[in-house]
C-alpha cells in the first residue's frame, strides 16, 4: 500500500485491533520510514511490519520509453505539468535494510523480487523475521532456497503492483485458492495468503487451504486511518469504476487498478521498473489534484467495492474467521 494509503496510524490501528499492521517503506526515504515506524510504535503495543522493495536492476528499452513519453505529453500539457525523467533507482536499497537492523520491525516482507541468502541469514540473526511475497509455485521454492522464513503469496485478484519477479513475464492467472495449495504442496514454511480478500469467510477460504492467516490491502483502503486521497476514495465506490485491470501505463510494472481512460488508452505501455514510475510521477499527482480519475492511478483489487468508511479496527474485527 505504498504511495499514500499506508500510515503509522493504520498500522497501528490494525495491530491493536489483533491484526499485524505493516507499515510501506517504498517510494519514501529511510528518515521519513524511521519517523513512521516510530510513529506506529507509539500507538500500539502490537508488532509491526514493514515492506521494502526489492529493485533489480533493468536495461529497459530506451526508444520505446521515449515514444511512450511522446505519447504521454498531450496529457501533461492538458494537466499543466512536464513529465519526469524515466530512470533507474534502487529505492535507497542498502539504507533500508541498514535502517531495519537499526529499528527491528516484528517482520519485513519483501515485493518485486527475493534478496540474497546473506541478507535473508542476516535478518534471522537480528530477530526479524523475513517474508518474500510470489506469485507461483516456482518462485515459492527459489525464495525457500534462499532462506525466505515465510511467503506471502499473492493471487491475481490483488490491488497494486504484482509481485512477480520477472519484470518482462506475464503475470500469472492462477486462483488464489489453487495457488495457495500448489505453494503448500512445494514448501514448508508458513504462508499468508493476499489478493481479493475481503470477507471473514474469505480468510477462512485461505486458511483451509494451507495459509496461515490472509494479507488485506483494499479492503482498508476506504477506513479512517488510511492516507487514500479523496479522489481515490470515492472511485472505488463509484458504479463508474467497478471494473479493474491489470496495466502497465503509470509504473512499467503490472498493477491493479480501476479501470479508466487512461488504462484503456495507454495499455499496451513498455516494460520498465521504476522508469515509467519517474516518467509519470507528476502527470498522476496532478491528476489526483485536479480530481482526474480518468488519468490518476486507482490501485484496487477486484473486490474494491466492498471497502468501508469505518475505523480499521473494524474493518480488522470483520475479518477475523
Amino acid at each position: 500500500m505504498a504511495g499514500g494509503p499506508s500510515t503509522p496510524g493504520l498500522a497501528a490501528a490494525v495491530s491493536q485491533a489483533g491484526g499485524l499492521g505493516f507499515l510501506a517503506a517504498g517510494y519514501k526515504t529511510p528518515e521519513g520510514v524511521a519517523a513512521e515506524l516510530a510513529a506506529a510504535r507509539a500507538a500500539t503495543t502490537g508488532p509491526l511490519g514493514l515492506n521494502l522493495f526489492v529493485v533489480e536492476a533493468y536495461d529497459a528499452d530506451v526508444a520505446a520509453l521515449d515514444a511512450y513519453a511522446r505519447r504521454l505529453r498531450p496529457e501533461a500539457e492538458r494537466l499543466g505539468v512536464e513529465l519526469g525523467r524515466p530512470r533507474w533507482e534502487d529505492d535507497s536499497w542498502r539504507a533500508k535494510l541498514d535502517l531495519v537492523h537499526d529499528l527491528r520491525p516484528d517482520v519485513v516482507s519483501f515485493t518485486f523480487g527475493c534478496p540474497g541468502p546473506e541478507v535473508l541469514r542476516d535478518l534471522a540473526s537480528a530477530g526479524v523475521l523475513t517474508m518474500v511475497t510470489v506469485t507461483t509455485a516456482d518462485e515459492a521454492r527459489a525464495a525457500v532456497d534462499l532462506g525466505a522464513m515465510s511467503l506471502a503469496v499473492q493471487g491475481n485478484d490483488a490491488g497494486g503492483h504484482r509481485g512477480t519477479w520477472d519484470l518482462d513475464a506475464t503475470p500469472s492467472t492462477t486462483p488464489l485458492l489453487d495457488l495457495v495449495a500448489e505453494v503448500a504442496a512445494a514448501v514448508d514454511v508458513p504462508l499468508v495468503a493476499g489478493g481479493g480478500l475481503a470477507t471473514a469467510a474469505d480468510v477462512a477460504a485461505v486458511t483451509s487451504r494451507g495459509a496461515v492467516a490472509a494479507q488485506i490491502g483494499t479492503a482498508y483502503l476506504r477506513s479512517h486511518e488510511a492516507g487514500t486521497n479523496p479522489l481515490h476514495r470515492t472511485a472505488l465506490v463509484d458504479p463508474a469504476f467497478e471494473a479493474t485491470t491489470l496495466t502497465r501505463a503509470y509504473t512499467g510494472r503490472w498493477a491493479r487498478g480501476l479501470a479508466n481512460r487512461f488504462t484503456r488508452e495507454h495499455g499496451d505501455a513498455p516494460a520498465g521498473y521504476p522508469h515509467l514510475h519517474h516518467l509519470t510521477s507528476p502527470l498522476r499527482a496532478a491528476a489526483a489534484a485536479a480530481g482526474d480519475a480518468q488519468v490518476a492511478h486507482l490501485w484496487a483489487g477486484t473486490r474494491h467495492q466492498e471497502a468501508r468508511p469505518v475505523p480499521a479496527a473494524e474493518v480488522t474485527a470483520a475479518l477475523a474467521p
